[in-house]
């Protein structure tokens, strides 16, 4: 899992509610280092939604437990092509989601994913 990019905590429980904070579709290098996965937004994306399920794992909870999630993109032709990489992440499970169109994420990244899971303590 790779380190936050900024000064915030990757994931925080609210009762029985984890929330994940933007999840980019970085990787981890041998040496410790990460970068945006090659392969565009859908790829960014696949890795994004791994990272979070990543953390979600790490409180017990699994991506059935996602109840919402909000997806930022910086070009919404990329819209067709992240359902279909959403499908293949999640398979019949469908949380709600809602996805935004931005002029930029960080590190250059084309798209960023939040979840919010409910997994009772």
């Amino acid at each position: 899992m790779s380190r936050p990019v900024g000064p915030y905590t990757p994931i925080v429980r609210a009762g029985d509610l984890l929330i994940t904070s933007g999840q980019l579709g970085l990787q981890v290098a041998p040496d410790g280092s990460s970068s945006l996965v090659d392969g565009g937004t859908v790829a960014q994306l696949a890795q994004a939604l791994a990272n979070g399920a990543a953390l979600l794992a790490g409180e017990g909870a699994s991506i059935e437990d996602i109840v919402k999630a909000t997806v930022f993109l910086t070009d919404m032709t990329e819209f067709a092509a992240v359902n279909e990489a959403w499908i293949m992440f999640f398979g019949s499970h469908r949380p709600a989601r809602t996805a935004i169109g931005v002029a930029a994420l960080p590190l250059g990244a084309t798209v960023e994913v939040e979840l919010l899971a409910h997994h009772p303590q």
